[in-house]
């Protein structure tokens, strides 16, 4: 099989070349992170860019007429010294504006890039948990690092850049205007067979980089997939067939690399073609008009040096413009980012928190992820303050969604979800969540610190405080017993601890938040029974007094809860204590039985 064939396994649905017309509307918008340099940076830049763009349109006048038809010509040695003084001066001035302007433009650049990138993290972190169930971590990385990174140079060099050559351009055109109408015309005769065959790049080259775009991504998504499930393709024996699938992308992202390189490598041949046609018509036409008389020699050199600068800012608009469809590209994935908005908004003037009791109300609750499939239909619910409720169902039976509600991450599709009679699409986002929980079972361990980690959702805790909700839940002593104790430096995902030890540092996190409300989402599920029966005898003093929801399939966990919420297909169909559910002999009861059978075969 292909190996770019069996690549199509990583494809995915924002794979889309967008065919439209150049968007200049999106370029101002992208040159609006500017504005905050316009009162200083910019306006340095523009003075050394009109400096240098002055001088330089001044020393062909000084060498080709000044010097040849009045110094050489007349044979007056003192002006030939004063000319050569001057255009010596001439070259240093336009050396320092111009060593100035790229320092000046480079620094711009470099803030531009660093405010774009703030914005889009910003933005990012702003998203509603439904922007990232429907994207890979990949393509995010993409939009960050790449796509901003790839407007550097648009900005570093593109935006003066461009002003400085069209007025090079057109002072050139002036210049030559003046001194011979004729000899200028014949020149510019290449000018609109130029602009015709460069039109009909600029679509091309533009599809190209946004391919290059959509082939990063991928790859950059497969690469995260790949390294996240390392153990996984390890145990299968799939590396062979792994790298395989890494080899098509791969590919792919080369061959997309290579076609647009190909297509931005046509037009500066072509100007360089162009530049030599432009020639021969100067050295033809021109020594034409010499031997005519109507044609001094100065005033032919100085042709010569305008017509090589001349094709040189084509040349470099040319590039311009395709950091511009490089730029456009990426802006628009950029953009297409920014302009998300949240699935979960918060009105303004939104209920602020100040302390919540713990009472928890589903009304009438439906809510569907995709808008096809209810994850939950009609779920009439209350829980009262200071209670512990178990949700206990088959996978996919809805738990985890009503704690998704009951945090915020979602907003019902219908029905409303309550805490202390405050309907959450009225309260705060901040509020709800400094004073909401979430222990859950695949535990996120940041880069850092132990007491960083547990830290994390109190950033003010003392190291008393640490230690104390370690102790609580039987973290400590293992703690204790690492390298460094409290100190020691885990990696991103806490590779260096066990699947228990990880579990058992997010309930310290979670605990050491003091939350209102606490949600445990199969929370024990990796723990071995000794921790386990660690944690539930911390958890009866812990959990007095704070509402908390326990999801787990593991029934022995849950004996305790105040009240037990049945759920099948997101419907609840039995509720209550433990010994009230097992007199019942329903569902409940046949799940305990099952699980019981189970243990006993084992």
């Amino acid at each position: 099989m292909d190996k770019r064939k069996k690549s199509a396994r990583f494809r995915y649905s924002s794979e889309q070349v967008i065919d439209k017309p150049f968007n200049w509307s999106q370029i101002i918008r992208l040159f609006g992170y500017m504005k905050p340099y316009s009162k200083n940076l910019l306006p340095k830049a523009f003075l050394a860019m009109m400096v240098t763009t002055a001088v330089r349109l001044a020393v062909p006048v000084f060498i080709g007429v000044l010097t040849f038809d009045h110094a050489i010509k007349n044979k007056d040695t003192s002006l030939l010294i004063k000319l050569i003084i001057a255009i010596s001066a001439l070259y240093l001035i336009s050396w320092g504006a111009n060593t100035l302007r790229i320092r000046w433009m480079n620094y711009l650049g470099q803030y531009v890039i660093y405010d774009i990138r703030q914005h889009l993290f910003k933005h990012i972190q702003r998203l509603s948990h439904r922007f990232f169930d429907q994207r890979s971590a990949g393509s995010i990385l993409v939009r960050i690092i790449n796509d901003v990174n790839s407007l550097q140079d648009l900005f570093t060099n593109g935006v003066i850049n461009v002003l400085m050559d069209v007025i090079m351009l057109f002072g050139i055109i002036v210049i030559m205007f003046v001194y011979s109408p004729e000899l200028t015309l014949a020149i510019m005769v290449i000018l609109p067979l130029m602009f015709f065959i460069s039109t009909s790049l600029r679509k091309k080259i533009r599809r190209s980089w946004q391919v290059v775009r959509i082939k990063q991504a991928k790859l950059n998504s497969h690469l995260n997939e790949s390294i996240q499930g390392i153990r996984v393709t390890k145990s299968y024996t799939q590396e062979k067939e792994n790298m395989s699938f890494f080899n098509g992308v791969n590919n792919e992202t080369y061959d997309s690399w290579k076609t647009a390189t190909q297509q931005n490598a046509l037009f500066r041949p072509f100007v360089e073609m162009s530049n030599a046609i432009g020639t021969a018509i100067l050295l033809w036409f021109g020594a034409y008009l010499i031997q005519g008389e109507a044609l001094e020699i100065g005033v032919f050199v100085t042709f010569a040096f305008y017509l090589g600068m001349f094709w040189e800012p084509i040349s470099r608009l040319g590039q311009v413009y395709n950091q511009l469809l490089v730029g456009m590209a990426s802006s628009e994935r950029i953009f297409e980012f920014l302009d998300e908005q949240p699935n979960v908004h918060e009105k303004k003037g939104a209920f602020e928190f100040s302390r919540i009791k713990g009472e928890i109300e589903f009304k009438n609750v439906e809510f569907s992820y995709d808008d096809k499939r209810k994850a939950l239909k009609g779920i009439d619910l209350t829980i009262g303050a200071g209670q512990t409720v178990a949700l206990v169902g088959h996978t996919g039976s809805g738990k985890t969604t009503i704690a998704n509600l009951v945090s915020r991450f979602y907003d019902p599709t219908s029905g409303d979800v309550l805490i202390d009679g405050v309907n959450l699409k009225d309260a705060s986002l901040g509020s709800l969540r400094e004073k909401v929980s979430v222990v859950l079972q695949d535990t996120f361990i940041f880069s850092g610190t132990i007491i960083e980690n547990i830290r994390f959702g109190r950033p003010d805790a003392t190291d008393e405080e640490v230690k104390n909700a370690s102790k609580a839940v039987g973290a400590h002593a293992f703690i204790e017993k690492l390298s460094d104790g409290y100190e020691t430096e885990v990696e991103e995902r806490g590779n260096v601890l066990s699947v228990g030890e990880r579990q058992l540092l997010s309930f310290a996190r979670a605990l050491l938040a003091d939350p209102d409300i606490l949600i445990l989402d199969e929370a024990t599920a990796s723990i071995d029974t000794e921790s386990e029966q660690k944690i539930q005898t911390a958890l009866m003093t812990l959990l007095n007094g704070r509402t908390a929801i326990i999801i787990a399939h593991r029934l022995s966990t849950i004996r305790e809860a105040d009240n037990i919420v049945v759920l099948d297909h997101g419907e609840i169909i039995e509720q209550g204590n433990h010994n009230e559910l097992m007199d019942d002999e329903g569902v409940y009861y046949h799940l305990v039985v099952s699980q019981f059978k189970m243990l006993d075969a084992i």
